[in-house]
């Protein structure tokens, strides 16, 4: 088992192991999984018409070299605790803005982008700081706040590459209905499965009421 003790609580530990070679690892593994992504992600944008967009944890921008096929990269921000992915988004997006920073504090301002989302981010995030990462998320969005993880009826722990506490499933929709149901209405959902070229991801819409 992998551990290590870092200031700042359970948070910083993660953002210390995604922003160092743990997350370059992740980086190199994962750079040729998102060639089918545009079959999902072209259609969605077609439908929804959003004029600004917000990935929170981008990675080299698999999800976002899609997106800027509907949306001007100009109006597109992806942000990343590491800082090789956001090297590679850099020179695989041009025009994308990067941003390094944590989930948990999104430098950008309030109800300022149309649509902002996470791709298998929130199941990395730790009890303590995932209603701060998902009020981020709502916080800064205008419109659509959309989230694609792992789903189960309750939350359960992965050992995930020789780590614990890195990854859990859970019910993302329902969560977010908790917390914020006041600004959010669940307008669609869904399941991205290994034959649609993902990895057995549930997805949740919502938009602002």
């Amino acid at each position: 088992m992998a551990s290590t003790k870092t200031k700042g609580g359970e948070a910083a530990r993660l953002e210390t192991l995604w922003a160092g070679e743990f997350g370059n690892e992740y980086v190199d593994r994962n750079l040729s999984a998102y060639d089918r992504r545009g079959e999902f992600w072209l259609p969605l944008m077609d439908d929804l018409q959003p004029e600004s967009v917000l990935e929170i944890g981008c990675n080299v921008g698999g999800n976002l070299q899609w997106i800027t096929q509907r949306v001007d990269p100009n109006d597109v921000t992806g942000v990343d605790i590491n800082a090789k992915a956001l090297r590679l988004l850099d020179r695989r997006v041009p025009g994308v803005r990067a941003v390094n920073a944590p989930a948990r504090q999104i430098p950008v301002a309030d109800r300022s982008v149309d649509f902002v989302f996470t791709m298998g981010v929130l199941i990395h995030q730790p009890e303590e700081t995932l209603d701060k990462v998902m009020s981020e998320m709502v916080r800064v969005s205008s419109r659509y706040v959309f989230c694609g993880e792992y789903f189960d009826n309750e939350t359960v722990e992965v050992h995930y590459r020789g780590h614990d506490g890195a990854l859990f499933r859970r019910d993302y929709g329902g969560l977010f209905l908790d917390l914020f149901g006041h600004e959010l209405s669940l307008v669609r959902e869904g399941y991205l499965s290994p034959e649609d070229g993902w990895d057995r991801v549930t997805w949740w819409l919502f938009e602002r009421v």
